[in-house]
This record gives C-alpha cells, sequence and structure tokens, in this order.
C-alpha cells in the first residue's frame, strides 16, 4: 500500500455536506440531489397571482439572468427559502444550474449544420434575488450574519474598474506536465491549489516535488468582476458619527450597472476576505464584505420616467395646476415658517421646479438650471431657505463655504489602498446632479475653491486631468448660494461693487441675485417678532399637526417630482416677441446710464440674463403644467428680475448721485479742509475729524460723503475697522 499517505486515493466531500452528509438523518436534510428538483419546479411551476408563470416566461425573454423574489420562494417550499437564507453560498449554484436545465428545456430545437435537430447551446444563468424585507443597518451586520443573506440600503461613494475574476483556474505540473482544473470561491476568494501531484512516477522517472503546480492563465475560465464601495445613507447616521461604509463586489451582469452617487438597497452574502497577503500578524483577521446577489436603485434616483406616480396622484397633481391661485400656494408651502420674503420664496420655487434643458443640433446643451444667489445682513433667515430646500428638493446636497474644497466640490481621486489603482470619488457637485446644491457662507470660499465651480455652473459638466485621469463628468445642478456682504453687514453707503466681495464672472452666472436687507420698521418688526414668538410659543401645537406639515413637504416634493418628469415648456411666439423688445429696452437704458455718467454698472446685462428670463419663465409654465409659456409668464419673470439683480446693480450710493450744486459745493470745500486738515501719510480717528469740522460748521452727513468720494478716488484709505483714515498720496 506505498502511496497511501499522498493525499491523492481519499477524498471526502465534507464542503458539500457539513451536517454529516447525505447519509444523516433524511428528514432534515435536503440532498443537493432534491434541492436540485425543487428548484426546477419552482422555476417551472410556480405561478403568479393572475395564474401566469413568471419565471418561465422571463427565462425565456432574457435568457442570461432572472430576478427571483425570495417571498414567492418562501410560499412555494419555506424550506427550501430558508435553506437560501441560511446558507446561500451553497445553495445558489444550485439554483443556477437548476435554471440554466429549465432554460435548456424550455427552448426549441434548434437545425444543427448537418440539418439533423440538436439541443441549443445555452450558457449559465445568473440568479438575482429580492425581498421585501426592512433593512438592516450597516452598524448591526456583524459575526452572527457570516455567510447568511443580509439585507442593506446606502449611498454608493465609489466604483472600481472592471476586472477578471477566474472560476476556475487551469494547473500545470513543472515535472510531469500533467494538466487539471480547480475551482475557485465565488467573491473575493481565492483558489485551493493542491500541495502535491498525484502522477505516480514511473521507474526511473523522479518523482514529482512538492507544489509543483503553476497556474495558466490563458486557458482558465474567467467572469467580471467590480468592486463597490457603499456608503450608509446620510439621515440615518446616528448624531456626531462618522457614515460607515462596506465594501461590495458584483459580478457578470451586475458589473458596471451602478455609478457613484446612486442609493441603492442590497441583498447579499456577508462574508470575509483575507486583505492582503503583506499584512502580518493574526492569520484568523478577516475583512467583511457583502457579494451582491441582488440590487435595486431606490426610487428617487430613478426618475427617468413618471412610471412611479399612481393615477390617483397624477389626477391630484393636474387638479391642482388647474387652480387659478396655484402659483401662490406653491410659493406659500415654501418656508411656511418664514415670515415675508415673498419674492425670494416665488425665486425658490422657480429654482425648484428648473427650465427646461435643450440639445440644439450642433450637440450645444443649453443649461434649464436656475442658480439664485442670497446676498444680505445676518439673521434674515437665508440659512432657513438652504435647510428647507434641502429637504423639499429631490435629490439635494448642503455644504458650507468654509468646510469644503474645491475637490471636495467636484471631484477628487484617490488612490485605492489594496490595488493601488487611481479612482474617481465624486464630490457634492457630482453627487447631486439632477438635483440642488445649497452652498452657505458662500463669501468665505477661497477664492481658488469657488473657481472649480465656473464649469459645473455654466456648462454643466466638471472636467478632471489628474493622475492619468482625463474625463468628463456631468454635474446637472441648480447652486442655491447664501452670502454676507464684504463688512457683514449692507453698508448703503457704498456702491453695490464695495459691497459684493465676488468677481464678476461667477456673479454673471446667478441668474437671481438677492439682497436681502434688515429693515428696521415699526409695523413690520411687529409683524416678524409676533410671528417668531407664536412659532416658538405653538412648538408644541405645531409638533401635533406635524404630521400634516411633513405630508406637505412630501406632496411638494413628490408634485416637484412630477413636473420635472414630465414637463417640457417652450416660450410662445407672443411671449418671444415682448421677451426681444423688453431686453433691448434694458440694454438701452443701460447704454444711457453708462453715457451719463461715464461708468458701467456694478451687474452688467448681458446675454446671459436674457436666457435666465426664459429660463423663469419656462418654469412659471411648468409650475402650472401648461407646455408653452404665455406673455403672462414673462411678464412675472421680469418682475421677478428686476426685484432682484437689476435692484442689486442699483443697490447702494453711486459716486454721481445728483447733487444739487450748492451741496456738490459744500463737499468740495469739506474734501479741502480734510486735505489741509491731513498732511499725506498721516492718520487721524474718522470721528475725531468729524468733530473738528463739525466745529468749523460742516453738516456730518456732508463731510462723510466727501470721505467716501475721496474712498472712492483712492485718495484716502480706513484702517482699524473703519476707525481711522490714512491719507495716501
Amino acid at each position: 500500500m506505498s502511496g497511501w499517505d499522498e493525499g491523492a486515493v481519499f477524498y471526502s466531500d465534507q464542503a458539500q455536506f457539513p451536517r454529516g452528509g447525505p447519509g444523516g438523518d433524511p428528514a432534515a436534510d435536503l440532498t443537493r440531489h432534491s434541492a436540485l428538483r425543487k428548484f426546477k419546479e419552482f422555476l417551472r411551476g410556480f405561478t403568479g397571482p393572475t395564474g401566469d408563470f413568471p419565471y418561465r416566461e422571463s427565462l425565456v425573454h432574457n435568457r442570461d439572468h432572472v430576478t427571483v423574489a425570495i417571498e414567492d420562494l418562501d410560499a412555494f417550499d419555506a424550506e427550501l427559502s430558508d435553506r437560501i437564507r441560511k446558507s446561500p453560498a451553497d445553495y445558489l449554484p444550485l439554483f443556477e444550474t437548476a435554471a440554466a436545465e429549465v432554460l435548456a428545456s424550455l427552448r426549441s430545437k434548434v437545425a444543427g449544420e448537418t440539418g439533423e435537430m440538436e439541443e441549443p447551446v445555452t450558457g449559465d444563468v445568473q440568479i438575482f434575488l429580492s425581498s421585501k424585507e426592512n433593512c438592516l443597518s450597516m452598524r448591526s451586520v456583524g459575526a452572527d450574519y457570516m455567510s447568511k443573506l443580509v439585507k442593506i440600503a446606502g449611498i454608493t461613494i465609489a466604483a472600481s474598474r472592471v476586472k477578471a475574476k477566474a472560476t476556475h483556474v487551469t494547473l500545470i505540473c513543472k515535472n510531469c506536465r500533467s494538466v487539471r482544473t480547480v475551482p475557485c470561491r465565488p467573491g473575493l476568494g481565492g483558489a485551493i491549489v493542491p500541495r502535491s501531484c498525484d502522477h505516480v512516477p514511473q521507474p526511473g522517472e523522479e518523482p514529482c516535488p512538492l507544489d509543483p503546480w503553476i497556474a495558466v492563465p490563458d486557458k482558465s475560465k474567467y467572469v467580471d468582476l467590480q468592486t463597490l464601495k457603499l456608503q450608509e445613507n446620510p439621515e440615518d447616521v446616528p448624531t456626531g458619527e462618522l457614515p460607515r461604509n462596506v465594501l461590495l463586489s458584483v459580478d457578470r451582469h451586475l458589473v458596471q450597472t451602478i455609478v457613484p452617487g446612486t442609493r441603492l438597497t442590497v441583498v447579499g452574502i456577508y462574508s470575509v476576505y483575507q486583505a492582503s497577503a503583506t499584512q502580518k500578524g493574526a492569520v484568523g483577521v478577516k475583512q467583511p464584505y457583502i457579494r451582491v446577489v441582488g440590487l435595486e436603485q431606490s426610487r428617487d434616483n430613478n426618475s427617468n420616467g413618471p412610471s412611479n406616480f399612481t393615477l390617483d396622484e397624477e389626477m391630484e397633481f393636474k387638479e391642482f395646476a388647474q387652480r387659478p391661485d396655484a402659483y401662490a400656494k406653491l410659493c406659500s408651502m415654501i418656508g411656511p415658517s418664514i415670515y415675508g420674503h415673498s419674492d425670494v420664496k416665488k425665486a425658490i420655487a422657480c429654482l425648484l421646479f428648473g427650465g427646461s434643458k435643450k440639445r440644439l443640433p450642433d450637440g450645444v446643451r443649453l443649461r434649464g438650471d436656475i442658480h439664485v444667489l442670497l446676498l444680505g445682513d445676518p439673521s434674515t433667515a437665508k440659512s432657513q431657505f438652504l435647510k428647507f430646500v434641502e429637504k423639499t428638493a429631490p435629490i439635494a446636497v448642503y455644504t458650507s463655504g468654509k468646510g469644503s474644497s474645491a475637490a471636495g466640490l467636484t471631484a477628487s481621486v484617490t488612490r485605492d489602498g489594496s490595488s493601488r489603482e487611481f479612482y474617481l470619488e465624486g464630490g457634492a457637485m457630482v453627487l447631486a446632479d439632477g438635483g440642488v446644491v445649497c452652498i452657505d457662507e458662500f463669501d468665505k470660499m477661497r477664492p481658488e475653491d469657488r473657481v472649480a465651480i465656473h464649469e459645473a455652473m455654466e456648462q454643466q459638466t466638471i472636467s478632471i486631468a489628474k493622475a492619468g485621469i482625463t474625463t468628463v463628468l456631468n454635474s446637472r445642478t441648480s447652486v442655491l448660494a447664501a452670502a454676507n456682504p464684504i463688512a457683514g453687514r449692507y453698508d448703503d453707503l457704498k456702491t453695490a461693487q464695495d459691497n459684493i466681495d465676488l468677481q464678476t464672472t461667477i456673479l454673471s452666472r446667478f441668474d437671481l441675485i438677492f439682497i436681502v436687507k434688515d429693515i428696521r420698521m415699526y409695523d413690520q418688526d411687529k409683524r416678524i417678532a409676533s410671528h417668531i414668538i407664536k412659532v416658538h410659543a405653538s412648538g408644541a401645537a405645531a409638533s401635533s399637526t406635524g404630521t400634516e406639515a411633513s405630508d406637505g413637504e412630501n406632496w411638494l416634493k413628490r408634485y416637484i417630482e412630477y413636473c420635472r418628469a414630465t414637463c417640457r415648456p417652450r416660450l410662445s411666439e407672443k411671449a418671444a416677441e415682448m421677451l426681444q423688445n423688453k431686453y433691448i429696452e434694458i440694454r438701452q437704458k443701460m447704454r444711457q446710464q453708462a453715457h451719463e455718467t461715464g461708468r458701467a454698472a456694478a451687474i452688467p446685462i448681458t446675454v446671459r440674463q436674457l436666457e435666465a428670463i426664459i429660463r423663469l419663465s419656462e418654469s412659471l409654465a411648468k409650475m402650472r403644467l401648461t407646455s408653452v409659456a404665455t406673455p403672462e409668464h414673462v411678464e412675472e419673470a421680469f418682475r421677478l428680475f428686476n426685484v432682484s439683480t437689476v435692484d442689486a446693480a442699483r443697490s447702494g450710493i453711486n459716486e454721481h448721485l445728483n447733487l444739487s450744486p450748492e451741496i456738490a459745493n459744500e463737499i468740495k470745500q469739506a474734501e479741502a479742509q480734510i486735505k489741509r486738515r491731513m498732511g499725506i501719510g498721516s492718520h487721524i480717528s474718522e470721528r475725531r475729524l468729524i468733530d473738528e469740522l463739525n466745529r468749523m460748521g460742516m453738516n456730518e452727513s456732508i463731510v462723510r460723503r466727501a470721505l467716501l468720494i475721496m474712498h472712492q478716488r483712492d485718495e484716502v484709505e480706513y484702517k482699524r475697522e473703519r476707525h481711522v483714515i490714512v491719507r495716501k498720496a
């Protein structure tokens, strides 16, 4: 019995039958054969509620994959579905074999080359599982779930390149050249290579050494494999914790169906892999990952068609759009806890609905998204608007200016730790594709970071050329930004340019710019105070009607989704003509103003602003679900444009105020006195200077105006928070 201990004679099928094999308790143990038979029966004979055969149908139509609902398997045979849940890695391959055999029997024979009828060749069939159970939290999936079926939800943040994964590795012995094939573990597992060759040496032939096998890559079989990173949904993360992420591996038909930024619900097998061979230390410590056996994209991302609206909802939406007060009602739903600011609410309604995208025959894209900038004093509810939009828009990302860099807003190239390859991670602008990006504290951003948004705002793409990756990502987003003026508060004694510390390049990309001032008026202050006190005092009452409020919010979200999916308005002939005349008129006025004063306006009126008015008219038409924008819509768009951007261009004082000759003369005298009082390079406190000139009989407002005009001509400058004046050469 020489050679009995070479590991070549005895072979036990332990892995398949861990509980004592087919010889165990026959009632409790489902053998492979009977399981295969039951799976075939299920695919052939399961009838849906209407009496059809859903799985047979789908196998005939889709020859390479079929999606099975675990609930159906439960109804057909509870033990089988329990097996699939408890040890999916053993039973899923059986299920796929059964599906391939059923498919072969379902297909008709085809005529071969010789004219005889032959069995058709069928490939492998991939089984996807879907389940209606509740998702587990990513934090609760632990060692108890090892090798079981789990269902989790999250948002994908990165996707690797597609790799080839061997299913069967062909090995060749380097001594005797005998060949054998070894199966590979699915997912991220490897193959188990035998230590010795079972070739019996002939007399005079030297025996095969230990570990003689060499893998032959060309003759092995492969499938596609891709790894994804899934991060917890932002709303599921507990306060003060960092979001967790987990590795997913997808293969075959699931590869390249997911782009970063998609929200997913995943059904998969919780498994482990050895992180890297270089990792010294404990052999027993392994990294967990989830081998995906079924995934669905969640509904709010999948808004490419109006299919997910019920008929009742559509009827309700259409009825609402026909109401004469639909526009006013929609605007009252926006920020209901914020008092006043009716024009800002209307602008935000326009931003949420958006205009129509257009593709010209030569491939140029015109954007349909509306950008709004809110600029103004502290405590004027700017951030509240941003937070409201983040909750209401179907897709929204909220960032703050100081805490976000250019790479975080656009996209960053990172290096994968284990495979050392570069991959892209999308930033805020890419994750919010098709939605809204809210940027708070816009003025506090570093200028080099703000430049990164230029391309995303106008061309709606983000181009990247870093680390050998050259690519263009889509970022079809609306931007809603909030900023403070340069001195923290809006200073009426300065021109618009001095108040707004942003470049013209970025200002011209915003369709509407609102200057929100904190005006001290008795009546208004009284009303605002009573409103705020009511909101605080009736907090308890509001929470009892909170369900209604959240219903309203949800309703608004669904309505916005419906309008964006179904309605694409265009301008009517009359409206187009009216727009043209109005635009020419505004340009004429601007030219006249420039002639009279010799200076251009702070916010230029260019073709971009004309496009902005077109987009506003379209979004006003979209709110009413009409397919044509009428002259009334253009009128309202012009009104909004006038109260926002044109007002912002006129705000503040200009040095060319129409002064009467006497006042102009007084200002000249005040200037002369200031120059006589201050030598070049000397500095003096502003208060003291004004007091001294006051004693000489000059009016304080005249002195302040003279100082302002000198400051604009760069003859004096302010230091120490405007307390000290320095005379320049």
